[in-house]
């Protein structure tokens, strides 16, 4: 159960809707599957972030960050505590000459479009990338050759204590699916993107490409968090899965897709435990097959 007095305290600048108690996070997941959250918050602004992360310690009360909710798998027991979600709250987009200012809840494929229609190339490669750029920071995410990295100036995030900060990129420690934060347990609240100016037509050209090698491959009519897992250097996860012939291998209501072997998807009432007993059945059979060990990608949240 969540401190009543820490949702008496957030009802004095929060308005009703943006506090919500046992939240199923199987409504704010791309893999439409988990437990409630003790208690979900969207903030509006950076303030109303400050206000709760400083409560969230004085309260000592367990804290999670969402963004879109991909690249996640959230607990069948939920999360405890608080979670805040930035999902569609603090998402501005301002450009200003190569220079975009973003909230961190903006998509990726509003920011990669804002980027196209200001004649700006660099956010390409994350069109169809289905998350914020908040989370997109937090994992420095990557498609088709280019990585978060590459178009990152500066980010703000709060601290703990509810103070703002101001990352530089070299303070930011983004390496292969890896950033500061997922260390520091900080939120990204804004990120500053340098981008480089170009053709219009080319770089809606570059998302277009990109768009239809998406949709010919991955399986983008079911549920699911994104590539299942990491690349494992000298291959690619998608085909060892598939070469060992996993494609359809399913555990209740999860399944290796069908269309792209480096996707586990939902079916159907699948569960995280379904989703973690087939990762775990993939690692062993791969493990079997070519003596890799895969690593998942996709972030393993909540209660155990």
């Amino acid at each position: 159960m969540i401190n009543e007095n820490f949702i008496g305290a957030c009802r004095e600048f929060l308005q009703p809707e943006q506090i919500m108690l046992n939240a199923p996070m199987s409504e704010h997941t791309t893999f439409q599957i988990g437990g409630p959250a003790d208690c979900l918050i969207k903030p509006a602004n950076l303030e109303e972030t400050q206000k709760i992360l400083q409560l969230v310690q004085e309260y000592e009360l367990p804290l999670t960050f969402v963004g879109n909710g991909s690249n996640m798998l959230v607990s069948d027991k939920g999360i405890r505590g608080v979670v805040v979600n930035f999902a569609d709250t603090i998402s501005s987009i301002a450009v200003d000459g190569t220079k975009m200012t973003v909230g961190a809840g903006a998509l990726l494929k509003d920011v990669a479009e804002a980027a196209a229609q200001h004649s700006l190339a660099g956010m390409e490669f994350a069109c169809g990338i289905p998350g914020s750029i908040g989370g997109a920071v937090f994992m420095n995410a990557g498609a088709y050759g280019g990585e978060t990295k590459n178009v990152v100036k500066a980010v703000k995030a709060v601290t703990r204590a509810g103070e703002i900060k101001t990352y530089s990129l070299e303070e930011l420690e983004l390496g292969y699916r890896h950033s500061i934060f997922q260390t520091n347990g900080e939120a990204i609240v804004e990120v500053e993107l340098e981008l480089v100016p170009g053709s219009e037509a080319e770089i809606r050209a570059g998302i277009a490409d990109f768009t239809q090698r998406r949709e010919s491959k991955q399986p983008l009519e079911m549920p699911s968090a994104g590539s299942t897992f990491k690349r494992p250097e000298g291959y690619f996860a998608g085909t060892l899965i598939d070469q060992t012939g996993l494609k359809g291998l399913s555990v209740g209501g999860a399944q290796v897709s069908t269309k792209h072997a480096g996707f586990v998807v939902n079916k159907g009432g699948a569960t995280a435990a379904d989703v973690l007993n087939l990762i775990r059945e993939v690692q062993k059979r791969v493990k079997e097959a070519h003596g890799v060990e895969l690593q998942p990608e996709v972030r393993l949240i909540g209660e155990k």
